[in-house]
């Protein structure tokens, strides 16, 4: 009895394993004639029956140069990359430095004065045993100084294109910021500005105060503009703090061009990112086409665009600081439509986007079936093992 219910099991089983397997061939094929390749296939026109048939090359040399014609002929199965190249002019373009020129201090001479430094600090009875006793106190002050001076730049240009500020104010160019922007919203340092952190509307109501080293007689331009807030062109700003001129790191004492005007995110448009760009001036610069009315509530005027600006005045001006952080909508937002820009609150539903699939791939490794689901144009679905 125990037998027959072994064999019984194992025929089942073998006839699903087989309908399953069926249900594969028939997918795959099914898959395979939906979409129709854009062209004739690589040696479509190649007898496979006839091998014997084909034409015989004499000699390497005759290969190599049948070969050469055929690589550089144009086919609809160009790599990737071609076709990206096609499609995207600028895709794999080199981007500009537009900054300073960053001197870094040399790899190797870093690390053996790293080494050197470690061999120095191991000979050191008393570090050893304050390592040992787990007394031994870092200071953070000195920390901070240490990357300030070594690592920020660098750190502070990869945040940057990771949130997609140069891709969106300074199209194909980039800069290294080497000049550090301390910006505080509040006395107790609670709403500071870093590279990315998240601030309320109401904690950046008012204007901040803003420190920078600045040699004596030097002229520097400060902005505030936001590249997701505007509410009629995607590729638009509006600027939300425009400040020129301004003498030895003293903003207050600079020629106040646009007056500061608190974030607005609209409900329902998630974060927004509010970025503070410094530039370095050559000389003393005639803003009066770039400066607004002393009140500027209107959205119209304060539209902007960094690279419009920067354009031109790039031979007058380098862009050397950054600081940016992201907020979204709060109640304070209201009364800043109503009362200070006068006009009625825009309020947005929120679409959330389709799901994201990576890149399919040819030959899935240890993927279920319904692998080939996500890749389908329509809605119907297939059968398998999930």
């Amino acid at each position: 009895m125990a037998l027959r219910m072994v064999f019984s099991a194992a025929f089942r089983n073998g006839t699903d394993l087989g309908v399953n397997i069926v249900r594969t061939f028939v997918t795959t094929a099914f898959l395979c004639r939906r979409v129709r390749p854009l062209g004739p296939m690589p040696n479509e026109d190649i007898d496979t029956k006839s091998l014997e048939s084909l034409k015989k090359y004499g000699s390497y040399t005759h290969y190599f140069k049948q070969a050469e014609e055929a690589k550089n002929k144009p086919v609809w199965w160009k790599t990737y990359k071609g076709y990206m190249d096609n499609a995207d002019p600028e895709h794999g373009a080199e981007k500009v430095d537009i900054g300073l020129p960053y001197v870094r201090s040399h790899r190797i001479k870093e690390v053996r004065e790293r080494r050197q430094m470690l061999k120095d600090k191991k000979k050191n009875a008393e570090l050893e045993k304050a390592f040992r006793l787990r007394t031994f106190k870092i200071s953070v002050d000195r920390v901070q100084e240490t990357w300030e001076n070594d690592e920020r730049p660098r750190h502070v240009k990869r945040l940057a294109e990771h949130y997609g500020v140069f891709r969106d104010l300074f199209p194909m160019a980039y800069f290294q910021p080497q000049v550090t922007l301390c910006i505080c919203h509040s006395q107790e340092n609670s709403s500071q500005v870093y590279y990315g952190n998240q601030l309320t509307p109401t904690e950046v109501a008012s204007a901040p105060q803003i420190s920078f080293s600045a040699e004596e007689g030097s002229l520097w331009t400060l902005l505030l503009t936001c590249p997701d807030e505007h509410l009629l062109d995607n590729e638009a700003e509006y600027v939300h703090w425009l400040v020129g001129n301004i003498p030895g790191g003293v903003v207050q004492a600079g020629e106040e061009l646009c007056h500061y005007l608190p974030p607005f995110p609209a409900r329902g448009t998630g974060f927004h990112r509010y970025v503070y760009i410094l530039f370095k001036q050559d000389g003393p610069i005639n803003f009066q086409d770039d400066a607004r009315p002393s009140l500027c509530h209107s959205l119209v005027d304060r539209t902007f665009k960094t690279m419009d600006f920067y354009r031109k005045h790039q031979d007058s001006m380098t862009p050397v600081g950054l600081a940016f952080f992201q907020s979204q909508w709060d109640e304070s937002v209201t009364n800043t439509f109503h009362n200070t820009l006068n006009m009625r609150e825009p309020v947005f539903e929120f679409v959330r986007p389709p799901v994201y699939h990576p890149p399919q791939v040819k030959y899935p490794h240890r993927q279920p079936l319904r692998y080939l689901d996500r890749y389908r144009d329509g809605k119907e679905h297939t059968y398998g093992i999930y």
